[in-house]
């Protein structure tokens, strides 16, 4: 499904979860808390990962990686606040950098290793702490969950501040804090202090009683979230359930008694994984009589049916959906997909325009990158078709299928100009990765 769509990332095991609308919601619950920080609004990635377990981190740089079971498992966006307000706190305190400093190549700081002792720091260290205890070097993993506690207060205090100075309530935080602890306790984990040198992070216990002290002090301890942010974020939750999830469970989930906007929204993507697509243009007809200009809501009808083999049908909405969202560049390259797949020419001038204007806005878009890849082929434009296949391939780390592409595009295009450039960028970081994966072996 291509609204909410799926991307290697080089820097990530798992597989990103991109989608317009989550995106945004992401970035809206984010940027009071990134300013707070002192940091630029919208220079902090939030990222969505395809994972089901309940997780978030920082992986270097400034971008926070967040776990779709993270969004299942949270009640509410002030507890999704909460975490990242808490991932800031390592940002700002260069934990990640000092992580380098006491084991090397220390990758992440996982939210789940909070609660859940050694097992999740080897999870979340990375090679660096297996090979730690591996070698029974206790000493030296002592050293390390030392290391980690101490960053963690520090994250849990500047979490805090930040929450304060954005004028966020501290609720979300301590009631996410809760359900990791209730995991904990489901896995069996020794909570007792004589297991607390063994921990990675403070015990859950203490850091709720600590972190209270601070939240219930604040002037923003009784102030609500707006509602508006919160009914995005309900609509996300169950767009991201429907879209991951087992129809026949969301089903249950969101029973066609429900009729609330996220519930629609679920059996929609429910019905259209069954190729159920009656059902799914109803419920998108349900949502588009509650808004007919939400763009989200456009989207998604243009989704089901461009994915429906009705390109035709689809471009109507998907048009509007562009128009309304002022070109955002994910539902853009949905379009463009749609004008390439009526496979009417007359379509493909708009499809490059609104590609080229998709990819210029965002250029890890490996889909897009694709389509553009199509235009170009069936114009006969085959040194910018490969740059494009170039620009995909690099991006789901297929590096010497990127570097064969990048090569074939600069013999062809003119020396100096812009896209030879590029080409000869992508053939140089496609080699430099090929050889990096080579001196690991």
């Amino acid at each position: 499904m291509l609204a909410l769509s799926l991307s290697a990332q080089p820097a990530m095991a798992q597989s990103v979860l991109r989608d317009a609308e989550t995106e945004a919601l992401l970035q809206d619950l984010a940027d009071p808390l990134v300013e707070a920080a002192g940091l630029a609004p919208g220079n902090v990635d939030i990222v969505l990962l395809n994972d089901p377990s309940i997780n978030a981190f920082v992986a270097g740089g400034q971008a926070i990686y967040i776990h779709s079971g993270l969004i299942h498992a949270a009640d509410n966006a002030n507890q999704v606040q909460g975490v990242i307000a808490h991932e800031l706190g390592h940002i700002t305190g260069g934990h990640i950098v000092r992580y380098g400093e006491g084991i090397s190549d220390a990758s992440n700081i996982s939210i789940l290793s909070l609660l859940l002792g050694v097992g999740a720091a080897v999870a979340g260290a990375g090679d660096a702490a297996m090979g730690v205890m591996m070698a029974g070097q206790r000493a030296a993993l002592g050293k390390f969950l030392a290391f980690s506690r101490v960053q963690e207060s520090s994250a849990d205090a500047a979490g805090a501040q930040y929450l304060s100075t954005a004028g966020i309530s501290g609720k979300g935080s301590l009631e996410f804090f809760g359900k990791l602890q209730n995991q904990a306790q489901r896995y069996g984990r020794d909570q007792s202090e004589e297991a607390s040198f063994n921990q990675t992070h403070p015990l859950s216990a203490e850091r709720i009683t600590r972190l209270r002290e601070d939240y219930v002090r604040d002037p923003a301890w009784e102030r609500e979230t707006d509602p508006a942010l919160e009914a995005r974020f309900q609509r996300v939750k169950a767009k991201l359930y429907g879209f991951l999830t087992p129809p026949d469970r969301t089903l249950v989930y969101y029973p066609e008694s429900d009729q609330r906007v996220e519930a629609h929204y679920a059996r929609a993507y429910a019905y259209h994984k069954e190729a159920l697509i009656a059902d799914a243009l109803s419920e998108t007809d349900a949502l588009l009589a509650k808004d007919p200009n939400d763009p989200y809501f456009l989207e998604l009808k243009g989704q089901v049916l461009l994915e429906s083999g009705r390109p035709d049908e689809a471009l109507p909405a998907l048009r509007k959906a562009t128009e309304l969202s002022k070109n955002e560049p994910l539902i853009a390259s949905i379009l463009g997909h749609a004008l390439i797949a009526t496979e009417d020419q007359s379509n493909f001038e708009e499809a490059e325009q609104v590609l080229r204007a998709a990819v210029a806005r965002d250029r890890l878009n490996p889909f897009a990158w694709y389509q553009l890849g199509v235009v170009y082929a069936a114009r006969g434009d085959m040194p910018r078709a490969r740059l494009a296949s170039a620009e995909q391939q690099v991006m789901n780390r297929r590096y010497a299928e990127a570097l064969r592409s990048a090569q074939v595009a600069e013999e062809g295009l003119p020396v100096g100009s812009p896209d030879w450039i590029r080409a000869q960028d992508i053939s140089f970081q496609a080699r430099a990765e090929l050889e990096r994966i080579r001196d690991r072996k």
